[in-house]
């Protein structure tokens, strides 16, 4: 009796199921590939990160040099030193 109910059981999981085991397989045969590709993304830059990283680096070296000459402008104002003719100071440049 257990035997008939198991093997009726397992005959119509398939048609109750509706197509999950199908696309359980599918997804564990997918799984590996996909996790291949996630880290690739995560080891590689991308373009756009590649330009927004180097954005933001200009910046900050913008931002270095424009504190810097202000205050070699102050000092030559302050002490009117006669050196002040030329900024030779720090250039923000790649």
């Amino acid at each position: 009796m257990i035997r008939k109910a198991l093997l009726a059981t397992t005959l119509l999981l398939p048609v109750l199921s509706g197509g999950c085991v199908a696309k359980a397989a599918f997804d564990v045969v997918t799984l590996p590939v996909k996790a291949a590709g996630k880290a690739v993304d995560w080891t590689t830059t991308s373009q756009s990160e590649a330009d927004r990283n180097y954005g933001k680096k200009m910046r900050k070296a913008e931002e270095r040099e424009g504190a810097e000459r202000k205050q070699w402008e102050k000092d030559c104002r302050q002490h009117k030193r006669d050196d002040c003719a030329r900024y030779d100071g720090y250039r923000a440049r790649d």
